[in-house]
């Protein structure tokens, strides 16, 4: 088959389109004929040497993909050669083929494409155990999401809303603001010329918000528990603008702010099974009936994967960029 493999480090010319050998099933995996694969931030953390793959795991990146099952494990149950299927992956996605732990498998759901279904499994889930499990956003409470204009954020306020959440989110122009709006966003706030936390005080009434979804860190951290509500919950889920922090440690005791955060890629097959199994309970409904939907910027050929990284580290996508086999 062929893959995209990483010599060497670096920019988006790292990415090579490589003949690779096949994959085959080990106990408890299929194998997986890839339709398409998403593109995430963490594959260019990846690209970069700064995000390396867990132990075991195909060195390719790629946290997502949908396909067809071709072959199949010792003991693995419920699944079929020519099954249509989405999954969360620790690696591997950018390939013309990748074995998956069959616990991670997801339906395809209904009327959806591969290519969407492949811009699904990643997002959900960091969605899902981050906002729901981990913050326990309830119906009712303000969730703020930063970087609403790109994939998790624009599934983020889809989930929140149609589970009865108050949405704000933040992103860098008056288009994506228009764009995160028109998917359901309360209040968008233009972060290049609006201070997030006065507007975030303003929409909530003075309250603030009860759970933060950030990607930031860095200055950004401080902010979060400015704009908090009293028991507010921020959940960090990547580092864009640096992992070391300062912060006022005192408003966090005023407040009774929780601080916390997740990282899913290097999480068991057990964990990432659960997580799946929720998403299939809880998330694919929602996504059958119309209440959430996949929102795509960009497809590219896998060959082109240079050109995918290059649209996703521009900052001008609108929503989710796949890559097509």
């Amino acid at each position: 088959m062929h893959a995209i493999t990483i010599d060497q480090p670096g920019g988006p010319e790292a990415l090579v389109w490589t003949e690779v050998p096949d994959p085959t099933p080990g106990a408890g995996e299929v194998v997986v004929d890839v339709t398409a694969a998403g593109v995430n931030r963490a594959d260019t953390m990846q690209r970069r040497g700064l995000y390396p793959p867990p132990p075991g795991v195909p060195p390719y990146p790629g946290l997502e993909c949908s396909g067809v099952i071709s072959s199949i494990g010792d003991g693995v149950t419920g699944h079929h050669v020519g099954e249509r299927v989405c999954a969360l992956l620790a690696g591997g996605g950018y390939a013309g083929q990748v074995g998956v732990p069959a616990g991670q498998l997801l339906p395809v759901p209904q009327q959806m494409s591969g290519q969407e279904a492949a811009a699904l499994p990643e997002v959900a889930c960091t969605v899902w155990s981050n906002v729901f499990m981990i913050a326990g956003l309830q119906p009712g409470e303000t969730l703020l999401v930063h970087g609403g204009a790109g994939g998790i954020g624009n599934f983020a306020i889809q989930l929140a809303k149609a589970l009865g959440a108050k949405v704000i989110a933040t992103a860098g122009s008056p288009e994506k603001c228009k764009a995160c709006l028109e998917i359901g966003a309360d209040r968008a706030i233009n972060y290049r010329s609006e201070d997030f936390v006065a507007a975030c005080r303003e929409a909530t009434g003075g309250k603030g918000v009860d759970v933060t979804l950030d990607m930031v860190a860095g200055d950004y951290t401080e902010r979060n528990i400015a704009a908090a509500a009293e028991e507010g919950r921020i959940v960090q889920i990547a580092v864009l603008g640096g992992a070391e922090v300062k912060i006022n440690i005192a408003r966090v005791m005023m407040k009774r702010v929780t601080l916390t955060g997740s990282t899913l890629r290097p999480r068991t097959r057990e964990a990432k099974a659960g997580f799946a199994r929720a998403l299939e309970a809880k998330v694919w409904p929602l996504l059958a009936s119309g209440k959430v939907r996949v929102v795509m910027d960009s497809t590219f050929p896998l060959a082109k994967a240079a050109d995918a990284h290059r649209r996703l580290e521009s900052g001008a996508h609108v929503g989710k960029v796949v890559l097509v086999v």
